[in-house]
């Protein structure tokens, strides 16, 4: 009897060392993967981290992210905006440092919120922490795009453009470094 719950017991645990390893190589990737923007304008490193989630076949702006409501811009842990120099975002000056940025999506017009509080969940927003809100451009993409992508496009001297794009919206802020 003793050799074989020997046997049962060695049996279990090659099977438990054998799956642990295909578990490892089984394990799928995020559903919304970390990533990042970053740019020089006018000699201002500028870095966006957030994390990109993807269609996967849903209504995305109006539905799954609605219009009129304080959005996360993003999936996961808040976005966070950091730069090394002062900015103008639209009409909004930014002072060197780290923020969190979330958006307000409209049918027609976005807006985009600047918050002094960093380090918490997406949802966690307080207004009270806001540096101010600016509008953002609002367009249609030619091709949908099945993640969400922020990206710094630096332009000519001191100015670029930060822009957000996901399922067919493309919504943009022009940037000027100090």
């Amino acid at each position: 009897m003793r050799s074989h719950r020997a046997r049962t017991v060695l049996v279990a645990a090659v099977a438990v060392a054998v799956a642990l390893p295909l578990a490892a190589q089984e394990k799928k990737p995020p559903l919304s993967p970390p990533a990042q923007a970053e740019a020089t304008i006018g000699g201002a490193t500028i870095t966006v981290d957030y994390s990109s989630p993807r269609v996967r076949g849903r209504e995305i702006f109006g539905s799954l992210v609605p219009y009129d409501k304080v959005w996360r811009t993003g999936a996961n842990a808040a976005t966070t905006l950091t730069t090394d120099g002062d900015l103008m975002i639209g009409e909004l000056h930014v002072p060197a440092g780290t923020y969190t940025l979330y958006t307000l999506p409209g049918e027609s017009e976005w807006q985009l919120i600047v918050n002094r509080q960093t380090g918490q969940w997406g949802t966690q927003y307080d207004e009270s922490q806001d540096l101010g809100r600016v509008a953002m451009e609002v367009s249609s993409l030619a091709e949908p795009r099945e993640e969400m992508t922020i990206a710094i496009r630096p332009g000519e001297g001191h100015r670029g453009t930060l822009a957000i794009e996901w399922a067919s919206t493309a919504a943009t802020v022009s940037i000027l470094a100090h």
